[in-house]
């Protein structure tokens, strides 16, 4: 069975860049919302509980074509949301990116000043509800991407090295519709020592 993980911060610490409120409900409600469906989905099928849920996001085709679809939506929405906590930290905990993860991000874009605009024009044009990710290509290149809904980007063999969520619930008790606005206040929180790790992880 999947579980809820818990968040690696109080539900405060990321205030006044996303208040406790929105941080509380989008976690306990939204995303245990996630994990509750995709365990009812998966009772048919409980050998995919032995699965974490990457391999299995990874690997869609091995799914029963009844649950395929709900799996990808509750699926991915456990998984991006699990990974998006993890890439966030109080604005006193966050540090710069290292020298390996800013040399490769001033390789492919220009410069971290670049790379964050560009990142954010991405998050902009997601159209609706999805996410803007930092990716890894399977040729160990670094591309922006970005997915409608919960898609995953391991389920296109893309690792996702940051991300954010601009479904709506994620920002508007406190920004309304104010995306831009959200993903300005959200660069103060990003957790560049994890989005880091995740680089050097999926580099090999």
């Amino acid at each position: 069975m999947f579980t809820l993980p818990d968040l690696p911060y109080d539900y405060d610490a990321l205030e006044p860049f996303i208040d406790k409120e929105t941080m509380t409900i989008h976690h306990d409600k939204h995303h245990g919302a996630y994990v509750d469906n995709l365990n009812k989905l998966l009772e048919p099928y409980p050998q995919f509980y032995e699965k974490s849920i990457e391999t299995i996001l990874s690997n869609l085709d091995d799914l029963p074509a009844d649950i395929k679809q709900g799996v990808i939506n509750n699926g991915g929405g456990h998984a991006n949301h699990s990974f998006f906590w993890n890439i966030m930290a109080s604005e006193a905990d966050s540090s710069p990116p290292s020298e390996e993860l800013k040399d490769a991000i001033n390789s492919t874009f220009g410069s971290i000043d670049i790379f964050k605009e560009e990142f954010t024009t991405k998050a902009m044009g997601v159209f609706g509800s999805g996410w803007a990710f930092l990716i890894l290509t399977p040729d160990k290149k670094l591309s922006l991407k970005k997915h409608s809904f919960q898609n995953n980007p391991l389920s296109d063999d893309n690792v996702p090295i940051l991300g954010i969520d601009v479904w709506e619930h994620a920002y508007y008790l406190k920004y309304q519709n104010r995306r831009a606005e959200y993903i300005r206040a959200w660069w103060n929180i990003v957790n560049w020592q994890e989005v880091a790790r995740n680089y050097v992880a999926a580099m090999g």
